[in-house]
Formats: C-alpha cells, structure tokens, sequence
C-alpha cells in the first residue's frame, strides 16, 4: 500500500492485490487461459483509517432474526418432509452495520473493517420438526340431557400439547350423540322449560338529579329470532365513566374519607329451553326480578410521590462483578374501594454502579492476633496427675494462647494510623467480614526451662598449708583447701551452685617448696661397693606445682647429691620403699589423728661380716597425715539479686550480652557470708579471703513493654426505628478493645476499661395516632327514580347501604394525615355496611334477648327472639322459615382456662454459661472450659384453649419452656498405677538398663484423656540406664609372710622358700560372691639370696603386646641391687620374654555401650525436649568387662554417642472456642423453630490429650407461639343472585387462622380475633376476592372448566435443550346441551376464527412457563404451550353474523 510522504495516514493511498489464473480443478495456469475483460482491478483508491479514529466508529450489530429454512438454488424453500427425525437446517440473520459512534449514522463497512473483522451476518441453526397437536383421550359420556323423550349425550377430551412449527392443528375437542329415554314424557307437560336468566351488573354510578323517567332503563330484547343464542350473543355497552367518579378524588394528603353510594342495574330475560327468549311472565310469576341494588363507588388506590432513590448497595470496587441496587418507595394515601384500581407497585428495585470501575476498592478485612499469653502446662495434666503435681514448679513442655480478631486492613491513602513495630493497628470489627479466611492459630506449644540442680565433682585431696595471699604473704597462719568442680551448671536463675572451695586453718604456711626427684642411681664413691652419692634435681615449685624462682621459697635448698650406699656381697640387701597408704582420717581431732605407713622387704640376708639388715620395726615407717583439726570454712553466696539500673558503675569496659537487644546496663548483687561448716555463719577472717566470691556482677536490663491496645471498636448499632412510648427499657450500646501485649518491665500498664456501654442517644417515640369514625349515615336506597324505571318492587324498602366517614388524629386529638394513621393506627375501621329498610309486608321480630349464663369453661350461651305478630298473616309461612329468620342462636362461652403440654423432644443438656458479659474484650482469659457437672435442659410447651387452638405460651407459663436439671457425666481419664520399684540393672556387670513400669488400672470413660500406648501387657515403662561394678566384691589381701627357708644342717638360710599370705573376701561377705576365677595365689615361692649372690629388684610390669599378631612378644626387666662375688653365680637375666597369645598373655580392649535409656526429662517435666542417655564399657577381648582406664591406657578413642536430645510429646487437650450467642429462632412462630448455637476447635488433641467432643452445635426448642394467617378459600361455585343462570359471581374468602406451622400437626383452626392476622382490609385489596361467571340455562351452548395444566415440556433436540423454558398447556370444550342449539354453536375451528377477527388470542404462548430437564427427548419433539380460550364474550359475537 503507497501512502503519502506527508502524512501517514487519511486519503490518497492505494492498496493493491496479485491476482492469477487458475484452472478450475485448483492449479495454477498462464494468464492468458483467463479472459482478460473478467480480470478484477489490482489496484483501488483507499483512505487509511488513523489509529484515533478507533473512537469514532463502531458495528453496530443487531438481533437475530428468526430461522427459516435453507432455500434451494430456485429459491424455493425446502419442503418439510416426512422424514423428519429431530430438526431441519434453517438459516438466521442478523444486519451489521459500521456507524459513527457520535450520531449512530452508517457509513462504510471498511472503515470498522481496519479496525476489526465484520461480525458474521449468517448463521446455521435448526427449526424443529412440525410438532403437531397432542390431546387426551375422551372422558366418558355425559348423562342424556333429558329424562324423557330424544336428548344429547357429550364426552370431551382436553389439549396436552398445541401445535408448534406447522404442525397439525388441534381436532375438536367436544363429541357429540343423540340420546332418548324410553320412558316418554307426561301427557300435557309442556315442550320447553323456561328459566329466569339475568346480565351483569352495571358498573356503580351516582344518580343525576336531572335524570328523566326512563334514565337507566336497560331495553330487554323479547326477539324471537332462530339466528339468536343467548350465549354467543355479545351485548355491548359503553363503559361509561362517569366525570364524578374521580370529582371527589382526594388529595395527596387527605385528612379524612368520605363514601359514597350509588346504584347499579342489571338486565333480565326469560329463556327457553331451546334457546329463544320468552315473556318474563313465564318465569317470574308472582316474584318481582331484582334488576337494581345500591352499591358504594368505585375508589381507586393514590400513592404518595416517589421518595428519593436509597443509596447504591454496591459502594466499592471488588472481585464481585455483579451490580448493586437502589430502591425508592411509596405510600398508600387512599384505600382501594369497592373495586377501584388496585395500588401500583409500592417499592422499585433497579441495578445501580454496574461497571464499578470508578468506585473505591473495597475495604479488605484480615485476621490479627495478640501476643501470645503465658506458657502454661496445667492444662496438660491429667485429673490424677493434677492431684499429685505441685504446680509451681511445673516446667518442661506447654501450650499457650492468644486472641485472634478481625479488621479492617487500612488504605494507604487514610490517615496516619497508630503504628507498633511494622504492625498497623486497627479497631477490631465483626468477625463475620473475615469468615472468608482461615484465622491464625490460637493454640501453640511452649516450653518452661527446667531448673537442672548443679553437679559437683568429688572433693580433691587437701592442699598444703598456704598463705591466704602468697604474694603478700602475712603471719604464720594459713589455710590448706580442696576443690570440686561443676560438671553441670544450674539453668535456675534463683538457684545457685554450691560452694567450691573449703579451707582449714593451719600452721606455718608455706607457698611455695622444695621439690627433689632422684635422677640417678647410686654410685660408690672409691669401690664397686659402698657408700656413695645419688645425684638428685631440686626446684622450687608453686602450691600449684609450677616452677618458679629459687628465690620465692624459703630456707636453703635441698642438696643436689644425696648420700646413698650399694651393697657389697655379703651385705643385708633391702627393697624400696611402698607407696604410702592411705590416711586413717581426714582431719585431726582431740582423741584421734591421721596416720599413714609404709613398708619395705628383705631381699638378701647378709653373709660374713656383711652389713646386718635392719631391724624388724625399721621395715615399717608411720607419720601423720591430715593433721588440719575438724574445722571446716567456706563461703556461702545467696542467689544473685534482680538486675538493677546502676548508671554510675564501672564495668571496665567488658561486654556483657547475649546477641539480644538490652536497653540499659545494671548490676546485680548477693550476699557473701563465711559459714562454718555444720555451724553457720562467723566471722569473715575465719574463711580464706582469697576464695571469697564476688558480691556484685553486672548485667543486662531487660526492655520496658507498654501496654498496647486496640482502638475501640465501633459502637454497636442502636436500633433504627423508634420505640414505642410504653418501652421502659433504654437502648444502648457498646465497644471493646483488645489487649494485644501486656505490660513488661516496668512498662505503661494497660488501661482498665476494656468494654463501655452507654445509652443510645434519645430515640423518637413512636407517634400515637388513632381513627377517628363518625356517625353512620342514614339507610341509602336505589333512588325512586331509578325504582320508576325498571321492572320490580316500587316500594322504598329492602336492602342498602350506609357509610361514616373516617378520620385521623393525633394523640392530643388534633387532626392529621390519613397517611399516618395508615401506618401507625393499625386497621382501618369499616366505612361501609348493609342495612335495610323495612317494608310493609316484611317480617317483624323482637329484638335479641341477653345470652344466658355461662355454666363454666366448656359449656355454651344462648338468646331468643321471636316472630311478632305484624305481618305473619300474609306471610306467615315464610316468616317462620327459621334458616331465613333464626329464633334462637347459641355461642361457646368464653374461657380463660388453658391446657398446658409439653411438645418436642428435650434439648440437651446445656450448662451455665460461665464468662461475664465483656469478658471476651480483653487479654485471654485461660479458664478451664466446663464440659460436665448441672445443667439445664428445655422442652418446648403448647398452650391450648378450650376449643383446642395454639395461644400464647405466656399463658401457661412465663417462659414458654419445660424446664429440669440434668446431669453431663464428666469425662475420665484413663488412670495407670504409681510407679513400680526398680528392676535390678539388666546387666550382671558392666552398664545396663533398669526398669519401672505403670499399669493399666482404668481405662478412659466419657471422652476422657486416652491411656498412653501401652504393651501386650498393658503396661508403660520407664528405663534408665545403670552400671553394676564387675569387681563389688573382691578378694582382700594380706602382706607375704617372710620368705621362709627350710634349712639343712647349718647351711645359711638363703636360697628358695616359700612365702604365704592371706586371702578373704571383703568384709563379712561369703567367699563364693568374689570371682572363684580371679583368686590371687596364697603361697608363691620366694628367694632370698645367699651372701655373695647376686640380688636383683623384682621383676617389673610387662610390657604390652604391639599387636594381636604371631610373632610378637612382650618384655618385662629388673636391675641389680647387689652385685656377686667373684667366686659366686653370675646375675640372672635381666630382661624377660613371652609370646604374645590372646586372652592368655595379651588382651585386646574395645568401647561398648548399652541401650539406650527412655526420653529423660527433668522430674518437674512432663513433656518437651529431653536427651536419652546410654553407658560407655571397656571390653577386655575375653568378654571380661574391666575400667574404662584400661581403654584409655591403650589409646582407644570413644566414637560412640551417649547422649542425644528427644522429645517427648506433650498431650494437649482439645481447645473449643467459646460458645457464639444464641441465634435468633429460625421460625418466629409454630413449633419447628429453635435456636443454635456454635463453637470451633481452635486445637485438635495430640497425642493423650483429651480428644475434642462431638458436640460443636448445640440447639434448643423456641417457645410454641401460635402462627396466625390470612386463609385464602378456594373460590365459591358460581353463584346468581336471584335468578336460575346469567351473570353470576364467584366469590373467595379471607379468614384468620392458627395453625402449628409444621403443615402435619393439625389444620389450620379459625380466630375469632381477626386483629391476630393483621390488616384485612389491605389483605383483600391485595387479592381479587371475586371473579365473573355464567352459570349456563337449560339449552345454553357453553364452555367447560379448564382443564388441569399438562405436565411441563420442552422441544429436545439430541438430548439437549431447545429452548430455555418449557411450557404447561390446559384447555376448554364446547358443550351443546339441546340439538336445535347444534347448528349456532361453533366448532374449535370457527371459535378461533372468531376470536382472532374480534383481537382475541386463542393461544396464550407465554400463560405459564415452567423448567424441564432434557434427560430424555419430549414425545414427538413436542413444544406444549398453554391454551386460552376467551369464553363467553367470543361465544356472543357470532350473533352479530
């Protein structure tokens, strides 16, 4: 497409195709094979439209047209054939045009066309096959019209379905057939009967005072044509409305009502049986017809003016696209009477903010929480278990709580809010406008730390004697201490550890020693024998055993070389010195002291002028151990105080914290006193001032927490009408607001008021207006006038009508609008009502006597009145007609007894609700929810009167409700035994487990807590690890005997002995409990060497074994103490070796653990995290279990756990919400209604918790308040008034009725008190109470009843839908009673041929719709409508033919 350069778009452009020649079969061929003079243009002239152009124009699209079927090439359409099965191809078209957007002018389609594509102008669619009319079978025929004599005999069928898309018409619907009597008609009775046959009313009308003699008469047409049937002829008369009809039209605003009465005429005729008219002579005989009556004129209904428009009910913008609404109203200001139109709808709804696109976004409401409260653990303990448990010290797993609410979600651009944190708060509102989502959870699981006591260390051995302060050290006393650790600290803040550190004074203290080690052996000074020199090593070391400077210990040192002394060969030879034994006692008393000893062997005896051994008591050496007297002091430290602000002190620039926020440093203090031990407190000098705790440490000050609350809620609604005057009870309202944190540390406490209510502001009350009636008027007959002109009764008597004029006035009897007291004073009072004026041959009666007395509740009354003699001569036998004039009339007495009997089932039994009214305004509160113990449960009571109607339950009771105490059973928990004792370990040797166990001794009842999981044996166990010592008993030892020699003759005692010594087992335990296997050897041979042998010490440990190898071995040595003479042996060996053979000579070791122990937790726990523990062995290759040294010893490092943190799980209990208020009754009347009521779980149970209850609704009957309504009768039969057939009317009552209101009880039962049922009057106006109708004559050509509506159908085309409602079809016949009446009534194809000239429709398509699912296709596709005749009227016009 070529444009212009100066522009982009608008005229002046081309736009250009290719075109080619093709062959017919699709191929593409040379140009010249087309000809040229058929080639289309390539190029053409355009107009680009501009891209704002788009706004200017539019297609504009309309409707579909109706489906017509496809024609054929010859335009001839398609013949309906029969071989139709569901539809046939039909086309449909719409017109589609491209219009400016500003005027609706079309212009081209092209320019709509740049824009988008032309919407279709044709579519396919389906035209049902004909559907031809569908009617019933006859019903059986009629009786024979006459009893004696040729008669007719009918049967008629009705419509099922009427005929749709050129289906079949309907066939006649009536069947007619002569009839004839054998029995023939009396001789001399006449051929014809002749009835009495009367119009319609006229409409009512004022009399004129200018109205001549005949003004009113209706000509009565006496003609005796053939041509005439009385009921098909259609006597027009002008409606005339009369300009005084709407003269006295009130205004808009009357101030009073005023009736009027006028007078109305109808025409008579005598009928034949064959039709024709007769002299009316012939029917009235002595009785003059009733051709006129007065009647009251025709008001119309008048409204007020249309209020304004409510408000639109769709104000904001949401995901909802429906529209909203508005409506505006009116009211009644003049009654309906006698007929006058009725009131124009009062109310009119219309769709308001369709779009919506400029309303405001809609206010978002979201689910808030408080802070969650306190973790509690009392609501997680059983019945037994609270019974046992102290409750303050309580720790370890929990829940906790908090309060969930609903608000509004602010819009950014609203003022500033008030703000904590991120979170912006707003005012709570109704929890309703959040149902939509899921609230946060209420319920979580907490923990409170465990107070862990401390775990010390044994006490270490006691130190030396020391300066309290070694640097400065001052006086000769000192102290000696010992020390524990803490393997496991305290997590209780208010509990400390014990202390650590216990001192003794003592004497000549020293800070720091001398220490000596030996480094060499002893080395003769001049031969290979004798006295010598041992090189030794001495430092000066610290209490500690650090060295330090020579300079800080005092006195002179220790020699370097100590004197020392080998053994020649003929020398005594003694061993080393043992190990010093244990202390006797640990400190020193009066009476007693420590001590300790040491011992040494002879090894070799001395030889000929050898040095001698020492004497037996020089073997053995004593000296005092803890010889520190029984006095112990230590510090005592009472827990640290609570942390305090302390601006001004000075923590020398150390950081304290835990990574949490602090707002302010403070110190905390405690109390040090020196305490002697099993005493108590002394004086401070006593302890070691060194040792002293500190008294003041700093910490951190935990952040102040203010109160935070909600705003206030609004105020409740107050109420929206006025109050009536009698209503004592002030209205009021009310508003809470929520805590959402509590006050911490000092904080702004919250404020006391969480809920308020006050009164409504003064509400108006109700108006009081009442009517006003005035006196009735006079008698009002038909005017004399009228009487004059037409046939009956000249006299001024008989019936007529009477008014009073009604007003309305205020409380203080000034006058007001009507309109007020139509919507305050209640029922209109009666404006209108019949009377009668005497005549002269009427019947007279006295007037009524008194009722008689009333027996009691149950029994009736009566009154009297009788026949007076004024004309009872004439007519005397209709006077005494008592159906017509009752002489006596009976009523039930009235009763004010009433019969009181329960209905319906109990209720449940529902407990007392505990909280108080704004209980739920503030912070949770954690009561326990009451689920059992008393209640109260309702049954519904009836009230009964005498005749067996419902009344007021008030009457028989002051609630309405039956009322007795109940009992809930309270659930019970599943209770287990106390603890068993212990098992013993399961290990003999070694670690273990040991076991105490539970059993089942009831189980849960009633919803209580379930029993843990329990064995085969319904048991729980606890286990925990345990460790038995392998060596409890062991086999005590006594020193070796001296080395006993048997000696020969004088040889010298030396040589090989034996030795003994003795073995028992410990204490005063029986042998047989030590390890028979493990017994040390009582007697072993011994040596002591001869003079001049060579002496050695004994033989020292072996060494271990590498590795469990062959090959390997292991060594063990010993050194020489005495060295031989020349002449003698020489020394043994020195170094000993064996084959390392396992588990003989070597062993192998490994780390074993035991099982695991059960979840430990602390013994004021009950759940939550806890560890599980398991022992470490040391496993010899043997299976012998031996310390955990000897694994250390060979370097094995423990890879195994022994302790893991566990939970265990806690048994929450169910959590309910609190019950919602009672709802309203869901029926304010009969005996269905009730009230409900509703709760939540907010956490479901877990684990042994006790498990949520069943019930979360609850309900309880309403009272049974009688149900009063308006009973609408079904219409009367058609009834004419004083006359045999004609014109009649139907009529349908209103009656006021009690019934139960659950449609099965009883029937509804009349009240005498209309009032009950409310405003009859505007009742009636609301229903047509009386319709038209033509009681035939005897010959008449009439109409049946309607049939009854067929069942609904659609047309169905494939099991689908054709169209989107179906439709009911009911019809009526036409009945010819005589046979000379035969050829004037119509058939069913002349009726609709005269209803259609005349405007009527005979088919009413859209008289009642109705819904039918296409599960199945409709017989023969049919599309049933219903059917209307228009009856009378339509019959009457084929006279005019």
């Amino acid at each position: 497409m070529k444009m212009p350069s100066l522009c982009e778009c608008g005229s002046g452009g081309v736009q250009t195709r290719t075109i080619w020649c093709v062959h017919r079969e699709g191929w593409t061929t040379h140009h010249t094979h087309c000809q040229h003079m058929d080639k289309p243009e390539s190029q053409r002239h355009c107009f680009k439209v501009c891209d704002w152009h788009q706004d200017l124009f539019e297609w504009d699209v309309s409707d579909w047209g109706g489906c017509v079927l496809v024609p054929f090439f010859a335009n001839e359409l398609l013949p309906r054939t029969a071989e139709c099965i569901t539809a046939q191809h039909g086309i449909q078209r719409r017109k589609v045009h491209c219009v400016r957007t500003s005027n609706r002018t079309t212009v081209t389609s092209r320019i709509c066309e740049f824009f988008s594509q032309k919407p279709a102008v044709e579519q396919a669619c389906l035209i049902p096959c004909p559907q031809d009319c569908v009617v019933s079978d006859f019903n059986s025929w009629s009786l024979c019209s006459k009893t004696c004599g040729a008669g007719l005999q009918h049967r008629t069928r009705h419509v099922l379905a009427t005929p749709m898309y050129g289906g079949a018409n309907c066939p006649n619907l009536t069947e007619l057939r002569t009839c004839s009597s054998p029995v023939d008609c009396p001789a001399g009775e006449g051929e014809y009967q002749y009835s009495l046959k009367v119009g319609a009313w006229s409409e009512c009308r004022l009399p004129h005072p200018k109205d001549t003699l005949l003004s009113g008469r209706t000509t009565v047409d006496f003609s005796t044509s053939h041509s005439e049937n009385n009921t098909v002829t259609l006597h027009t008369h002008a409606s005339h409305h009369h300009s005084h009809r709407h003269h006295h039209r009130a205004h808009k605003n009357p101030m009073s009502w005023e009736l009027e009465v006028g007078y109305q005429t109808r025409q008579v005729r005598c009928t034949r049986s064959d039709g024709k008219n007769a002299m009316l002579s012939l029917c009235t005989k002595d009785n003059s017809p009733l051709t006129f009556q007065a009647c009251a004129m025709p008001k119309d209904c008048q409204t007020s003016d249309w209020s304004s428009w409510s408000p639109c009910s769709k104000t904001c913008r949401s995901s909802d696209l429906s529209p909203g609404y508005r409506l505006r109203s009116r009211i009644m200001t003049q009654i309906p009477v006698a007929g006058g139109k009725r009131c124009p709808a009062l109310e009119e709804k219309e769709a308001c903010n369709i779009m919506g696109d400029l309303l405001p976004i809609c206010p978002r409401y979201v689910w808030r929480a408080t802070d969650w409260g306190e973790c509690r653990i009392l609501p997680l303990l059983s019945q037994q278990d609270r019974r046992q448990a102290n409750i303050s010290i309580l720790c370890g797993g929990g829940i906790q709580t908090r309060k969930t609410y609903c608000v509004q979600v602010p819009d950014d651009s609203a003022p500033h809010h008030r703000k904590e944190g991120k979170e912006i708060l707003s005012r709570p509102v109704n929890a309703r406008l959040c149902a939509g989502e899921e609230p946060p959870s209420a319920v979580q699981r907490c923990s409170i730390p465990c107070q862990h006591s401390c775990l010390l260390s044994q006490w270490s051995p006691w130190g030396a004697c020391l300066h309290d302060n070694c640097k400065e050290p001052q006086g000769k006393k000192g102290f000696r201490q010992r020390r524990r650790e803490v393997l496991w600290e305290s997590s209780s803040p208010l509990e400390t550890c014990p202390h650590l550190v216990e001192s003794v004074p003592c004497e000549d203290p020293v800070c720091y020693l001398w220490q000596v080690q030996q480094e060499g052996r002893c080395v003769p000074a001049k031969s290979p024998c004798g006295p010598g020199t041992a090189v030794q090593s001495v430092t000066c070391v610290s209490a500690e055993g650090e060295d330090v400077p020579a300079a800080h210990c005092e006195g002179d040192p220790p020699p370097a070389e100590l004197a020392c002394e080998v053994a020649c060969s003929a020398d005594c030879v003694v061993g080393s010195w043992s190990s010093w034994s244990a202390c006797s006692h640990s400190c020193a008393t009066k009476n007693a002291e420590g001590r300790q000893s040491r011992t040494r062997t002879v090894l070799a005896l001395p030889g000929k002028g050898g040095k001698e051994c020492p004497a037996a008591s020089a073997l053995e050496e004593w000296r005092v151990c803890n010889d520190h007297p029984c006095v112990v002091f230590y510090w005592e430290a009472s827990a640290w105080g609570p942390c305090i602000e302390e601006a001004s002190m000075d923590f020398n620039g150390t950081s304290f914290g835990n990574g949490t926020p602090t707002c302010a440093m403070g110190v905390q203090i405690r109390k040090v006193s020196c305490t002697k031990a099993n005493v108590g407190p002394v004086i401070s000098k006593r302890c070691s001032d060194s040792a002293r705790p500190e008294t003041v440490r700093p910490c951190s000050l935990p952040c102040k927490r203010d109160c935070i609350v909600t705003p206030f809620s609004e105020w409740t609604a107050c109420p929206a009408t006025c109050m009536p005057g009698n209503n004592a009870t002030a209205a009021t309202q009310s508003r809470y607001r929520t805590i959402i944190q509590r006050s911490a540390n000092g904080g702004q406490e919250c404020p006391d008021t969480l809920f308020e209510e006050r009164e409504c502001e003064s509400l108006p009350v109700c108006p009081v207006y009442r009517w006003r009636t005035h006196k009735w008027h006079s008698c009002i007959l038909v005017p004399d006038s009228v009487r004059r002109g037409l046939p009956g009764p000249g006299e001024a008597c008989g019936k007529g009508l009477e008014t009073r004029g009604v007003s309305c006035v205020e409380e203080s009897g000034e006058s007001a609008n009507m309109t007020e007291c139509l919507r305050w004073a209640g029922p209109l009072p009666p404006q209108i009502r019949e009377c009668r004026v005497a005549c002269k041959d009427d019947c007279t009666l006295t007037t009524w006597s008194k009722f008689s007395e009333c027996a009691g509740c149950g029994s009736s009354r009566s009154r009297k009145r009788s026949l007076s003699g004024k004309g009872r001569s004439k007519k005397k036998d209709h006077c005494l007609n008592e159906k017509s004039y009752p002489l006596e009339e009976t009523e039930t007495c009235p009763c004010d007894e009433f019969l009181s009997q329960p209905y319906g089932n109990w209720s449940v039994c529902i407990l007392p609700d505990p909280s108080a009214p704004g209980s739920l305004k503030g912070w949770m509160s954690h009561r326990e929810v009451k689920e059992c113990g008393q209640g109260l449960r309702y049954r519904a009571v009836a009230c009964i009167d005498q005749q067996g109607h419902l009344v007021d339950p008030t009457l028989c009771t002051d609630s309405g409700y039956m009322v007795e105490v109940c009992h809930i059973p309270c659930p019970l928990d599943c209770k287990l035994s106390d603890w068993s004792a212990w098992s013993a370990c399961s290990a003999s040797c070694g670690s273990g487990l040991k076991i105490r166990s539970k059993w089942l001794r009831e189980k849960a009842f009633n919803g209580g807590r379930p029993c843990p999981r329990l064995d085969l044996k319904n048991q729980v166990y606890e286990a925990v690890r345990c460790h038995r010592e392998c060596s409890q008993y062991e086999w005590r030892i006594e020193p070796w005997s001296i080395c006993t020699i048997n000696t020969v003759d004088d040889l010298p005692a030396c040589g090989e002995g034996v030795q003994s010594r003795k073995i028992r087992s410990a204490g005063s335990v029986d042998d047989s409990l030590c390890d028979q296997d493990e017994v040390p050897p009582r007697a072993q041979v011994c040596f002591l060497a001869c003079p001049d042998d060579c002496v050695t010490t004994p033989w020292g440990a072996w060494s271990n074994c590498p590795l469990v190898r062959s090959n390997y071995s292991r060594n063990r040595s010993r050194h020489i103490l005495r060295h031989p003479a020349s002449t003698s042996p020489a020394c043994p060996d020195l170094v000993q070796s064996e084959i390392c053979i396992l588990n003989s000579t070597c062993f192998t070791y490994q780390h074993r653990v035991s099982d695991w122990s059960t979840c430990q937790l602390s013994e004021n726990a009950i759940c939550g995290q806890g560890s599980r523990l398991r022992l470490l062995d040391c496993v010899r290759s043997d299976g012998k279990i031996v310390e955990l040294q000897k694994c250390q010893q060979f370097g094995l490092i423990n890879k195994w756990k022994l302790s893991e943190s566990c939970v265990v799980d806690c048994p929450v209990s169910c959590m309910l919400s609190d019950w919602s208020p009672w709802a309203e009754c869901s029926h304010t009347c009969g005996s269905r209604g009730h009230s409900a009521r509703t709760r939540r779980v907010l956490q479901e149970a877990h684990e042994e918790g006790r498990p949520c209850p069943n019930q979360l609704t609850q309900t309880k009957p309403c009272p049974v308040r009688p149900c009063y309504t308006w009973l609408l009768s079904d219409w009367s039969p058609c009834t004419v008034e004083g006359a045999a057939c004609g014109e009649g009317l139907r009529r349908r009552n209103l009656s006021c009725v009690v019934h139960w209101g659950d449609g099965s009880k009883s029937p509804p039962q009349p009240v005498g008190e209309e009032e009950l049922c409310g405003d009859k009057l505007r009742r009636r106006i609301q229903q047509e109470m009386e319709q038209p109708c033509f009681v035939p004559c005897p010959g008449d050509c009439h109409l049946t009843v309607w049939s009854s509506w067929s069942s609904c159908q659609l047309t169905c085309l494939e099991g689908r839908s054709f169209e989107t409602t179906g439709r009911q079809a009911r019809s009526r016949a036409v009945i010819i009673q005589v046979m000379e009446n035969q050829g004037s009534c119509p058939h069913q194809a002349d009726l609709k041929q005269i209803l259609t000239i005349f405007g009527y429709k005979m088919v009413e398509q859209t008289m009642r719709k109705c819904n039918s699912p296409c599960s199945y296709p409709a017989v023969n596709g049919s599309f049933v409508i219903a059917m209307a005749f228009i009856v009378r009227r339509a019959l009457k016009k084929l006279q005019i033919r």
